[in-house]
């Protein structure tokens, strides 16, 4: 077993290696140029068409605006954003965060552009509700059925481990490790709780998450302030050091700046999922009229996920200065930093903080592996035989060591993105074409008097 995971380890560094780092990130900067750095002159109104009280409940589609946006961000606000930060400082030193910044607003158009696709090419399965995402937009819109197929298995398979085993198993960990509660209970706990909501569906899960993480993402933000404002005189020398590690190898094993950039950026994308195809298939079930108007909420995902929370981690952790300390390994690194910082509550913090996480992150995979599933055999029973066996797994998960299933899962990420990155290249006058027509209807009704803000 052991040989195995070094194989994978080794399989899972070849696949996310340098090209696919560059492949990512260039098919941001690519959508950024091309719609016009749309991720920052649109914020404002991806903003409110996000938090408006007045949601979409019109249109064709299963779930609001808002729902839609909870559920991927379920999927991708998890351990990443805590321990993935963590890894890409220890790695690549405090300039690791600059990098993780600069993934995200790259990504931020990325995922834009997902979503578009996403909306744009949903279909309507034989229950009537919305199945949409990259395995759809690579057979309707690029023509390449066989490419979506591909998506669809690597989907599929890699819920049960990035979305779900590897989950319960951090969650089961900490329960023991911080309140002694054994990984039995706490994997019968994360059954019946996951269960219940997977159970009833894409509704069930867009109502849950839609009150479920906002509390979580708020509660991890505040706390995270609260670290920074009580030691506000540390904020500016950790940001003044991670700019001054920026362009330069210091404090990265790798001894280069090359190690700096692949940490930060694979951090910042492995975090956010931009590109890696997930997000859009939620994205899909989303009520709205124009398939721009979803890209536009789409987006907000990575300004909280990346932008905001994981900033929050990178900073709080080079105040600490224990990012210098080598021999606390990167897994505890947060925690130690935070309880440096704010003393023994800090680590329960964290506790808490990766237990939101990744109890909602299952939820959220859950719908993409049931999605992935549903194309590749059409048949309603197929998906409740998915829902049965994805549940199932999340005990196995909790109580099993899933060292060669987080390889695996690395791996079939890494392949995800590659099929749904050609769609996007591919695709992109689609995505321009989409965005012109989003400005023109804003724009009417900005001049009718329907709307005081626009673009």
């Amino acid at each position: 077993m052991e040989e195995l995971n070094e194989l994978l380890g080794k399989i899972s560094g070849f696949v996310w290696g340098i090209p696919l780092i560059v492949l990512l990130v260039g098919t941001g900067i690519f959508l950024t140029f091309r719609l016009g750095f749309l991720q920052i002159r649109s914020l404002p109104y991806a903003l409110k068409l996000t938090f408006s009280r007045k949601q979409d409940h019109q249109s064709v589609g299963d779930i609001s605006h808002f729902q839609a946006l909870t559920t991927a961000s379920a999927a991708t606000i998890g351990t990443g954003n805590i321990v993935g930060v963590a890894t890409a400082i220890y790695y690549g030193g405090p300039g690791a965060v600059f990098w993780m910044f600069l993934a995200g607003l790259f990504g931020m158009a990325t995922k834009y552009g997902e979503a578009i696709l996403a909306v744009k090419y949903r279909v309507k399965d034989a229950q009537g509700k919305m199945a949409g995402g990259p395995m759809y937009y690579l057979e309707y819109g690029l023509k390449q059925k066989w490419l979506g197929v591909l998506f669809a298995i690597f989907g599929a398979l890699a819920a049960f481990g990035i979305g779900n085993g590897t989950q319960a198993k951090a969650v089961a960990d900490l329960m023991d490790s911080t309140f002694s509660v054994p990984a039995w209970v706490t994997g019968i706990v994360l059954v019946l709780f996951a269960g219940a909501v997977i159970i009833g569906g894409i509704k069930w899960i867009g109502r849950v998450t839609s009150y479920f993480v906002p509390f979580m993402a708020l509660f991890y933000i505040i706390a995270g302030l609260y670290v920074m404002i009580t030691k506000f005189h540390l904020v500016p020398d950790a940001i003044a050091t991670i700019f001054s590690h920026a362009f330069s190898g210091e404090a990265a094993l790798g001894g280069t700046i090359g190690a700096v950039i692949r940490y930060g950026v694979a951090r910042g994308l492995f975090s956010n999922e931009a590109g890696m195809g997930s997000a859009p298939i939620a994205a899909a079930a989303a009520k709205s009229d124009l398939p721009g108007r979803q890209a536009l909420v789409s987006m907000v995902q990575v300004l909280f996920d990346t932008l905001i929370i994981c900033s929050i981690t990178g900073i709080t952790i080079v105040m600490s200065g224990l990012w210098e300390d080598k021999s606390i390994e990167a897994g505890v690194l947060t925690s130690s930093a935070f309880e440096s910082l704010i003393g023994s509550v800090g680590p329960y913090l964290i506790t808490f903080g990766i237990l939101f996480f990744a109890s909602s992150t299952i939820l959220g995979w859950s719908y993409y592996g049931e999605k992935c599933f549903q194309y590749l055999f059409k048949n309603s029973k197929a998906i409740w035989f998915y829902r049965t066996i994805f549940v199932l797994f999340i005990f196995i998960g909790a109580t099993t060591s899933l060292d060669v299933i987080w390889s695996l899962s690395d791996i079939l990420n890494g392949l995800m993105a590659i099929p749904n990155l050609i769609g996007l290249i591919g695709l992109s006058g689609v995505i321009v074409l989409e965005t012109k027509r989003l400005q023109e209807k804003v724009k009417g009704e900005k001049e009718s008097g329907a709307m005081t803000k626009g673009m």
